[in-house]
């Protein structure tokens, strides 16, 4: 989420730019300010937390400059602290087996560059959140904004019936999927006479998706039910090639002060912006973070402190079918060329392969006459030949093959 969250805030910068119904208007500003941008999220998981560091770009097609070589550290209020490990440039760690958020407590976001600019949060609340008591999915349809065609698919909920100490709500998701090339490259090519069969075949693999939506609510303080039937997120069986085999998915549910809850909406109310010069005009950056060495300094972005609760549900390809829904289909262009489809001119099968793979194809195999003599190269996109393309294939830790 963290670019799709650089990309929201960037927004903020761009107070009285328009935005035309054709084509989108990114304006350079006359007096720009890097200034810092914080994507930082302490919660009660098991898990190691994490404050992402970057500066903002006069443009937002420029990727973020990382914010590399600070010191950062959480305390909280009985005089606790860890400092954070930058595992990745920019990104900044806690470690999961000796620190983590608890309820209740209030903690406080510090960072020093390395420039020697220091930054401070205010004092954030850990509230509690209630237990995600089921998730289940159901056979759902809706219009396309685009085609207006009837879309076919599941719709994920969720029922929370417990009841926190904040009224204040965000969920997020992972999504991951186990998936196969349809066409996997069997064969390795080096030269006209060294073609050699692969050991391994890059055929199953993961894929991963975090959410990148925001969804927030406010309970009423008289409503102890919770949430029941709290829609998740709908996915389209037909377009996708999640459920071809077995999907995962696991719902976080995060308590959030008032503030939080603020910033969030606001956050969606600049997503949600036509571009319009009759809409909203953008709002002044809010954020929990300041300058201690420059008041005047602007930072983007915010201290997150939050209970968590998480579910897993997996959904199987028999599952699917047994919605009578329809499945992926991979278009995969299959192309068998050798020296003998070209006998007006004189081409070799190293010509072919570079030709091909210059083309945008991947080579997978080679074809033999009756005599056992080379006659042709096959070639697919490299999405049907090798799974890594679009995933890993490394087994994510947790997961369990239902069927």
């Amino acid at each position: 989420m963290g670019r799709y969250f650089f990309k929201l805030l960037f927004i903020l910068l761009i107070a009285g730019a328009l935005i035309t119904c054709v084509d989108p208007f990114y304006p350079r500003l006359k007096k720009f300010e890097s200034w810092l941008v914080v994507d930082a999220l302490l919660t009660d998981d098991n898990t190691s937390n994490y404050v992402m560091l970057t500066r903002s770009r006069e443009s937002i097609e420029e990727d973020p400059q990382k914010v590399t070589g600070a010191t950062v550290v959480i305390s909280d209020d009985l005089d606790n602290s860890t400092t954070l490990t930058e595992r990745h440039p920019g990104e900044y760690r806690t470690d999961s087996l000796t620190f983590r958020g608890s309820a209740g407590r209030t903690y406080t976001l510090s960072i020093s560059t390395r420039e020697g600019d220091v930054y401070i949060s205010d004092p954030c609340t850990m509230y509690p959140v209630p237990d995600i008591d089921s998730i289940y999915f159901i056979k759902d349809q809706v219009l396309s904004e685009k085609t207006g065609e009837t879309l076919q698919g599941v719709r994920i909920y969720i029922d929370s019936k417990g009841e926190g100490t904040s009224n204040f709500y965000r969920w997020t998701y992972d999504e991951w999927w186990k998936f196969n090339a349809p066409d996997p490259q069997t064969f390795e090519y080096i030269n006209d006479t060294t073609i050699y069969e692969l050991a391994e075949l890059r055929q199953t693999c993961w894929a991963h998706k975090k959410s990148d939506v925001i969804d927030i609510r406010v309970s009423r303080e008289d409503d102890e039910s919770g949430f029941i039937k709290k829609p998740v997120l709908f996915v389209d069986t037909y377009t996708t090639d999640r459920f071809l085999i077995q999907y995962c998915i696991d719902v976080c549910q995060l308590s959030l002060s008032q503030q939080e809850y603020e910033f969030w909406n606001l956050m969606v109310q600049l997503n949600e912006s036509g571009g319009d010069i009759f809409d909203k005009q953008p709002f002044q950056p809010f954020s929990n973070i300041r300058s201690i060495s420059n008041s005047d300094e602007q930072v983007l972005g915010y201290f997150q402190v939050s209970g968590a609760k998480h579910i897993r549900k997996y959904i199987t390809v028999r599952e699917i079918i047994d919605l009578d829904l329809p499945l992926y289909v991979y278009e995969c262009e299959r192309i068998e060329r050798g020296p003998v489809d070209y006998p007006e001119i004189k081409i070799t099968f190293n010509q072919i392969y570079k030709s091909f793979l210059n083309s945008g194809f991947s080579f997978i195999k080679p074809t033999f006459d009756a005599d056992g003599r080379l006659l042709r190269f096959v070639f697919v996109r490299p999405f049907c030949a090798n799974c890594t393309v679009n995933g890993s294939l490394t087994k994510p830790y947790f997961w369990v093959d239902i069927e």
